[in-house]
Formats: C-alpha cells, sequence, structure tokens
C-alpha cells in the first residue's frame, strides 16, 4: 500500500512540491526527476566531460577495498569507473552506530535498484551504487544512539558514551575509535532483544563490526559491505588523504573566492525564504579545517581567517598554503559536500531523502561557479514494515494507517469511547451541566431567604465539582483498566508505525526486525521496495 507523502504530518512544502508540483520549484532545481525525457541529453553531457580524477578515484577505491573480500560484481564496478560511459548513482549518510534509522538502507537500496533500472533503458552507459562515507562530520550526538522497541513494545534508546563528560569538539566521527564503554552498548542491546533463533547470528554479526578499537567508520562500512556487497554496492571513503589531495582545488577555490560563493547562496536561501524555508544556514566559508582538539569551520576575519570559536588566525596564503600541503585537514560542509563528491565522480543520479532534497536547493548555484554537472536529485524510497499481528488490531478496530499520523493517546481515547458502554466524557460533562443548572436554581432561592447562604451555596459548588471530577478520573482508570489489552495493542501499532511521533523508518533501526525475523529481512526489504511511487510504502512482512 501507498500513502501520499501530503496525508502525513511533518514534512516541508518544497520536499511536497518538488515531488507533486515541480513546476513551483523550478526556478530552485534545474532538472526535474520525473521527467526522463532529458535523462540522455544529462547522461551525454557527463560521458563526453573530461575527468581526471575518476581514474585516480578507481585505483583509491581499490586500496580501501583491499582488506576485503568484495563480490565480483562490486570489483567490476570499481573498474569500470575508468570509462566515460560509466555513471554514478550515489546516496551517503552520517555514521550512525548499527547503520543508524532504518532509512540508510533504503537509500542504499534506491540507488542500487535504480542503477540497475537505468542499465536497462540506457544500454549504452553503466551506473554504478556509490555510498558516500560521511565521516567527516562531527555531531556525535546524531550517531552515538539507536531506538528499538523492547518486549513491552516501548520505544527504547541504547546510547554509545564514550565517558567523556565534557561538551568537546571531537572532531571528525568517522575518526573516532570507540573504547571499552561500548561493551555497555552491546549488554543493553542482549537484554533489550527477546531471546529468538536469529539472536546469535545477529549478535555476531553486531560485535563483529562494532567493537572496541575499531572506528565509526571501519565498522559503519563492515556493516553496510555485508548486506550490499552482494549488488555490487561501492562504499567510498572521502576521508582518505588522498582523496583530499584531489579535492585541492575545491578547497581553495572556496577560500579565494568565498564572497562570491556566500552571496549566491544567501540570495537563493532569502528567496526561498520567501516561499519555502532555507534547510541549511548560509556560511561565510563553506570549509572546515581539524586540528589536534576538533573540526572547525573557517570563518574570516577582516582580512584574514580564524577557526569558529578558536582566536587564531591565519592569513588566506597560509591556509592556501595548509590545503596544499596538509588536505587532510580539510572537509567540505553540508553545502559543498554535493560540489566534492560531482567533482570526484560522474554522477548521474543522487539519492536523497526529504532534508537533502531541500538543501540541493540552496546548492544548486555553487555548481554553476565550480563548472561541475549538476545531477539529477531523486527521491529515497519511504518505506514502513508491517508485521501480521499490527495489521490485525488494525483491521480488529476498523482503522488507517493515517489514523496512526498522529498523537496516539488520540487514538486510544477515540477506540476505548466508542469500545465503552457510556462515552465517560460526554455523560460526565452532561451532569456538571445539570448540576451547575440545579445549584445556580437554589442559590437564586436561597437569596431571597437570607444572601449569607449565597457564599455556602458557592463553596458546596466547588466540593460538588471537586467530586464529580474525581469519579470521572476513576470511571476513565476503570474504563482503561477494563480495556487495557486494547491500549497495549494500540501503543504497539502506534509506536511501530508512527515512532516518536515520526515514520518509522527515521526513528527505527534495523536490529528490532532482523532479531525477529532473520538478517534475510534486508533481502525482503530489498525485493519488496519500490522505487519509482514517490510515495511513503506500507508493507506486510509474509512470515513469521
Amino acid at each position: 500500500m501507498f500513502i501520499n507523502f501530503t496525508n502525513i504530518p511533518g514534512h516541508q512544502k518544497l520536499f511536497l512540491d518538488y515531488l507533486y508540483d515541480f513546476r513551483k520549484v523550478k526556478r530552485f532545481y534545474s532538472k526535474d526527476f520525473r521527467d526522463s525525457k532529458f535523462y540522455f541529453d544529462h547522461f551525454s553531457r557527463l560521458a563526453s566531460k573530461e575527468n581526471n580524477q575518476i581514474g585516480e578515484i578507481a585505483d583509491i577505491l581499490k586500496e580501501q577495498y583491499s582488506a576485503f573480500r568484495a563480490n565480483e560484481n562490486t570489483i567490476k564496478n570499481i573498474e569500470s569507473l575508468k570509462k566515460n560511459n560509466t555513471l554514478a548513482v550515489i546516496t551517503g549518510q552520517q555514521l550512525g552506530i548499527y547503520g543508524g534509522p532504518l532509512y540508510t538502507f533504503y537509500k542504499i537500496i534506491t540507488a542500487i535498484k535504480l542503477s540497475a533500472s537505468l542499465k536497462e533503458r540506457f544500454t549504452q552507459y553503466n551506473f554504478v551504487p556509490v555510498f558516500w562515507l560521511e565521516g567527516d562530520d562531527h555531531d556525535f550526538d546524531e550517531v552515538r544512539s539507536i531506538n528499538l522497541m523492547d518486549d513491552n513494545n516501548e520505544i527504547i534508546s541504547i546510547n554509545y558514551n564514550d565517558g567523556i563528560t565534557d561538551e568537546i569538539n571531537r572532531g571528525s566521527v568517522g575518526n573516532i575509535k570507540f573504547n571499552n564503554n561500548f561493551t555497555a552498548v552491546q549488554a543493553e542491546l542482549d537484554k533489550v532483544l527477546r531471546q529468538s533463533e536469529f539472536k546469535p547470528k545477529l549478535m555476531e554479526l553486531l560485535s563483529s563490526s562494532y567493537k572496541e578499537g575499531v572506528t565509526f567508520k571501519e565498522a559503519f562500512k563492515r556493516l553496510l559491505f555485508y548486506f550490499f556487497d552482494e549488488y555490487g554496492l561501492v562504499i567510498f571513503d572521502p576521508m582518505d588523504r588522498k582523496v583530499k589531495n584531489l579535492l585541492k582545488p575545491i578547497f581553495k577555490k572556496e577560500v579565494e573566492e568565498f564572497r562570491e560563493h556566500s552571496n549566491e547562496v544567501v540570495k537563493v536561501s532569502a528567496e526561498l525564504e520567501e516561499v519555502y524555508h532555507a534547510q541549511v544556514k548560509a556560511r561565510p566559508v563553506n570549509l572546515f579545517m581539524s586540528e589536534e582538539d576538533g573540526r572547525y569551520l573557517i570563518e574570516p576575519a577582516e582580512n584574514d581567517f580564524r577557526l569558529r570559536g578558536k582566536r587564531r588566525k591565519f592569513t588566506p596564503e597560509a591556509i592556501l598554503e595548509m590545503i596544499e600541503a596538509t588536505p587532510e585537514k580539510f572537509s567540505p560542509n553540508v553545502l559543498l559536500r554535493p560540489i566534492c563528491q560531482d567533482y570526484l565522480f560522474r554522477t548521474a543520479c543522487y539519492i536523497g531523502g526529504p532534508s537533502e532534497i531541500s538543501y540541493f536547493a540552496q546548492v544548486i548555484p555553487l555548481y554553476n561557479i565550480f563548472g561541475i554537472e549538476q545531477p539529477i536529485i531523486y527521491p529515497r524510497s519511504s518505506f514502513s514494515i508491517l508485521e501480521k499481528n499490527i495489521l490485525k488490531v488494525i483491521e480488529k478496530y476498523n482503522l488507517k494507517y493515517t489514523d496512526f499520523y498522529t498523537d496516539k493517546d488520540t487514538i486510544v481515547e477515540n477506540i476505548i469511547g466508542s469500545l465503552s458502554e457510556i462515552d465517560a466524557e460526554q455523560t460526565f460533562t452532561d451532569s456538571i451541566n445539570e448540576v451547575t443548572l440545579a445549584l445556580d436554581n437554589l442559590k437564586e432561592k436561597l437569596f431571597a431567604i437570607d444572601n449569607t447562604l449565597v457564599d455556602l451555596t458557592n463553596k458546596t459548588r466547588e466540593k460538588i465539582f471537586h467530586n464529580i471530577n474525581s469519579l470521572k478520573e476513576k470511571t476513565q482508570e476503570a474504563q482503561k483498566k477494563k480495556h487495557e489489552i486494547t491500549i497495549r495493542q494500540l501503543n504497539k501499532v502506534s509506536n511501530l508505525l508512527f515512532p516518536n511521533n515520526n515514520l518509522q523508518e527515521r526513528e527505527l533501526n534495523f536490529i528490532y526486525f532482523a532479531n525477529k525475523y532473520g538478517l534475510n529481512i534486508v533481502q525482503w526489504m530489498f525485493n519488496e521496495i519500490e522505487i519509482d511511487r514517490f510515495e511513503h510504502q506500507i508493507s506486510e512482512i509474509p512470515f513469521s
């Protein structure tokens, strides 16, 4: 089943118009992903354009895979990147523990399946799915936790605490090694996951990838390699010094011409704010520099530069010299990263979620400045997994999936109200109205006898209302107790389909499903997900 994104709360108008009314956003995006007529011209321009980096990228990838026994499809894909007619279908994600939210897998599946689909339609070209490891990002809090459902069907967060209590800049997440505190994560995971026939193999896979002494980047790559190498996915590490060496022209141009770049981004951001929203705050310089104590945004300081939050200054010449000598210290921000990506690869399409699609509207001017062909921004598939027992609950109470895209307390109250012998809310409202009317009549008659009795009447009113409200609360609690099973069932459905008031794919990790149904749940996702509907897909697991 498919649900239009307009019927799911939380999606920005820019994203919705990009999907369903492209003419409204045409001035912010130069390529309409739905209009396949211009695909061939786009691919032709990419194939004919000189790319001096791609041969070196293929060699670097071979080195990055030297410790892996890659599938023949992956090896062929890496080698084929050297050919002019090979184009990349790229996606990427922050390096969340255990793969992060489910949508990480959905991005990859979209990239792989779109590559295969494009190969069938444009036989003169080869398309390679590439995953860009976003290891330079330094937001530790965004990658150190996952959400699962426990035995009580409640959402539980499992967090990695590295033992550092101070608010510090840890630098690029990709380089951070797990310390012995990660054993607490494994112990908590073992405790939360119910016993199943699939648990031993799942825990073995997770502990072989995520363990003390391994970096976020290495662990993330091992996990993705396990699931997607058979499909030929090329996992690319842009933190590699040799990659940064190839990016020196981009970094230098950003430093030398930052005012022009910033002006263009600010201009389009202001236009977006008038109609939609600017997803990313525009910065003067779209470049970070790493020091021993962290990763810092470069900012202009009169005629020099400085690192944000630090007093140390650098002349433009000094920054350029450092880029030349130590390019590995530098990394792009969210707006410059697509430029780096498409400078290195012949990128046919980028697979992005709602936020990425939104911030690409701010990136388009930079493509023109750097003279780089903008890829087609293709929406990733959006997917929710439905279990058989969940479907039974939905059908039992004659509910729709969209009923759960709201506050779960409201759903519970509505269903309990429909099942109860009386409507407690309405019954007590009627009773209070009747009592109010009776007391008003009584007060009026008593006033004629002795006006001092009015105060006593008001005090009596307060006591009566207090007792009625107390009785109402006890009645509602009794109703809830009577319908505990129904409440638990509804809570489970809500927590599975719309956990933390968000789509399942943005909150839950794959581990919950893999533990119940086995590691082949990922293969089932791959087969089930459709990449050309551009709506939210809900599919029932066929096995128990």
